[in-house]
């Protein structure tokens, strides 16, 4: 399902530190290994704080690591120059949270359709309405949306999508994209989404909290909890297979209309420890029903435990031998 020969972009042992106050360090990514593949959708899910956000901004080059490589087809982003930086933002761009936040009210639809298109030379003046109005049906919208501004309408969340697909990237980034939308509202995105990827056959990385969500169409998940992958898995696979304590957590802690009334919504017992004062060892000991003293002294590795799968916990370890 998932070949090398398809890696578009792949970051090795990202690690992403910010200085804090009294002298200590606050790390927001801690050695992140992930792939992203050619028409695959990547969802990264964890709480809020665990360093998703972190990390897509360095995918984009709005900040660099401090430590470690995202490749773009082999090509380390950190070391490019700031035109090629720009350059380079035709391949990957982003849809964020707050569409109305990433619009300048000034403007008309118009204009932030096309505006990335006229930045780098793709498109005449004279050619603005007719392709915003081509990107707008693209994402299903009424061509006649062109003269409105972002505050008279709807459908912000496509808008955002249309403006970021302009430039036809090869990655779209999207941080959180959906969250903010009523649940139906949020279904139609998702729909859309999909069908998007696979006529332009892009790849996505899509930042999440909602696990339930983000398994209906991802090909791959990546679960991270307090600035660390503790699991990669197959969309697909979540539900039947996932081993890591934290990721069965979440999946114990989600509600569905469908589900059993018999069957109760399990809570993860205790708080998150502050991401300035994480435990030595495995970063989710004090909420795991197995640790163990191993657990409190050493840091698990990301382990492959079956194509595509890999899991960063001693005690799954322990339970497959």
């Amino acid at each position: 399902m998932f070949k090398e020969s398809d890696i578009v972009l792949s970051a090795k042992h990202i690690v992403k530190q910010f200085p804090a106050s009294h002298g200590r360090t606050l790390t927001a990514c801690n050695d992140i290994n992930l792939n992203v593949y050619k028409g695959k959708t990547l969802g990264i899910v964890g709480e809020s704080g665990c360093g998703k956000s972190t990390f897509v901004r360095m995918v984009i080059s709005l900040d660099k690591p401090t430590s470690g490589e995202i490749l773009y087809h082999g090509k380390n982003l950190a070391d490019l120059s700031k035109k090629e930086t720009w350059l380079n933002r035709q391949n990957m761009q982003m849809v964020f949270q707050d569409p109305l936040a990433s619009f300048d009210p000034k403007m008309k639809i118009v204009d932030i359709l096309t505006e990335p298109l006229i930045n780098f030379g793709k498109l005449k003046k004279s050619e603005k309405e007719n392709k915003a109005r081509e990107l707008l049906e693209m994402v299903e919208l009424p061509g006649d949306f062109v003269d409105r501004y972002p505050h008279n309408m709807s459908g912000g969340q496509r808008i955002s999508i249309a403006r970021a697909l302009s430039l036809e990237p090869e990655i779209l980034v999207c941080d959180e994209a959906t969250s903010a939308l009523d649940v139906s509202v949020q279904e139609s995105v998702i729909e859309l989404l999909v069908r998007l990827q696979k006529e332009k056959n892009i790849s996505m990385l899509f930042i999440c909290h909602d696990l339930a969500l983000i398994r209906s169409f991802a090909h791959q998940i990546a679960v991270m909890y307090l600035g660390n992958i503790v699991e990669v898995i197959p969309g697909e696979d979540v539900t039947e297979y996932a081993v890591h304590p934290y990721t069965q957590a979440l999946l114990g802690a989600q509600f569905s209309i469908h589900m059993d009334p018999s069957q109760k919504i399990q809570s993860i017992e205790s708080e998150a420890p502050s991401p300035l004062d994480v435990p030595k060892g495995c970063p989710f000991q004090n909420r795991c029903e197995n640790c163990t003293d191993r657990c409190k002294a050493e840091m698990p590795k990301l382990k492959e435990i079956a194509p595509g799968h890999a899991v960063a916990c001693f005690y799954v370890e322990e339970q497959k031998i």
